[in-house]
């Protein structure tokens, strides 16, 4: 089990460190649920391999303890967080390539969540060595609020690659056409936070003044729905831990 150093690094340009880890996202998504958050089974499909669907276990393969930051495009960051999962590389190598095999050349990959949400990213960039498969946030089981039961974690690239409650992998040769899932300019092909990739055809810098209004606004609506589907109250200003 790896269990890397949790000191922490300079936040990238235009973050803000956040103390607490909201339920946060498109607000479109804020009343979107999980259908089935025991669900224990990955659909297979895309181009390059035939539609199938896989049990989601993650034995057998290696278990990686990971301390990173989560970087939101909105400019928010929650630091040092600490993941439990798999390497999606393992993943990849076990269940999908003996299916895609080599001469078809999967290029990009679709990731959609149990939510309705959606997101593609180039393999290249999911097969870095920090891209997991979690099932638990700070050594509990992931939480409805965070992806229950599984979500990916990509911690170069801004949040909303990291998709949440996983049920689709699709496998690509060529860059998929996806209708967007808010306005298409938001959605940048990679969303590489060292490079301030927050959105297609604007200059990263540029939009944080844009996003950053939309921060508390944004929390507060999904602590509502949250909070409204739980049959609770929502929280004031989160619990750094909560998750």
């Amino acid at each position: 089990m790896n269990n890397p150093s949790p000191e922490l690094t300079p936040l990238p340009p235009g973050q803000k460190a956040r103390p607490d880890f909201p339920r946060f996202g498109l607000t479109p998504y804020a009343w979107c649920f999980p259908r089935d958050e025991h669900a224990r089974v990955i659909q297979l499909s895309g181009d390059a391999l035939d539609a199938v669907a896989i049990p989601f276990a993650l034995e057998g393969l290696e278990r990686r303890e990971q301390v990173s930051d989560f970087h939101c495009v909105t400019t928010w960051s929650h630091r040092a967080l600490q993941w439990g999962g798999v390497r999606f590389s393992d993943f990849y190598q076990l269940h999908i390539a003996p299916r895609a095999g080599p001469a078809l050349g999967v290029r990009w990959v679709v990731l959609k969540g149990q939510d309705g949400y959606r997101s593609r990213m180039l393999l290249s960039d999911l097969l870095a060595a920090d891209v997991l498969l979690a099932d638990t946030l700070d050594g509990l089981p992931l939480s409805l609020d965070h992806g229950a039961p599984l979500r990916v974690v990509a911690p170069a690239h801004y949040g909303y690659k990291s998709v949440k409650h996983l049920c689709h992998i699709e496998c690509w040769q060529a860059e998929p056409r996806l209708a967007p899932s808010a306005f298409a300019f938001m959605n940048h092909p990679r969303g590489r936070v060292a490079h301030e990739e927050r959105a297609q055809w604007l200059p990263g810098w540029l939009l944080r003044h844009v996003y950053r209004p939309l921060i508390k606004p944004t929390a507060a609506l999904f602590a509502n729905a949250a909070a409204e589907h739980a049959g609770t109250s929502p929280a004031i200003n989160g619990d750094p831990h909560a998750h």
